[in-house]
């Protein structure tokens, strides 16, 4: 049997204290609060304001629409929670849509009139014309989701 020597037991101890925190950095068991799956969360009230407890907006309009035209900023996107999709208009009239399920880790994005689409948990940003990550630690850009537009109405195609 070895023993422990001094060297080892320190070694072994400065391995943990530098280890353990750079793993907790990089773990998400926490629900945060753009998880829509979180039971903890209060639902929305279609009644309240349009700005929801989760960061996200809830859309005005038409039930089977996605959201309003009016909803999405010109330069910026609405994320629909429920549907976990992201609404952007990079340019005046054009509407693109992709999936709000951040590529890294699985975190809903948020609504935005920054000129990107921003990711709360690690600081991702990811392109409002294509969906492609502009910075990290995500990699791979959004799905892309078909979507409608008839009239001020964004509807899932």
């Amino acid at each position: 049997m070895t023993a422990i020597n001094r060297r080892r037991a320190l070694t072994g101890s400065a391995a943990i204290a530098v280890g353990v925190p750079v793993l907790a950095a990089c773990g998400a068991d926490e629900p945060t609060a753009t998880d829509p799956d979180d039971a903890s969360a209060s639902p929305s009230d279609a009644s309240s304001s349009p700005s929801s407890p989760d960061g996200t907006q809830t859309p005005s309009g038409d039930a089977g629409a996605l959201a309003s035209t009016a909803d999405v900023p010109v330069g910026g996107c609405f994320v629909v929670a429920s549907a976990k999709i992201v609404l952007t208009q990079p340019t005046e009239g054009d509407f693109k849509a992709f999936s709000a399920v951040c590529t890294h880790q699985g975190c809903l994005v948020e609504s935005s009139s920054e000129g990107d689409i921003p990711c709360p948990c690690h600081a991702s940003k990811f392109s409002l014309e294509n969906g492609s990550p502009l910075s990290g630690p995500a990699t791979a850009a959004l799905e892309t989701v078909a979507i409608t537009v008839e009239g001020d109405s964004i509807a899932q195609a």
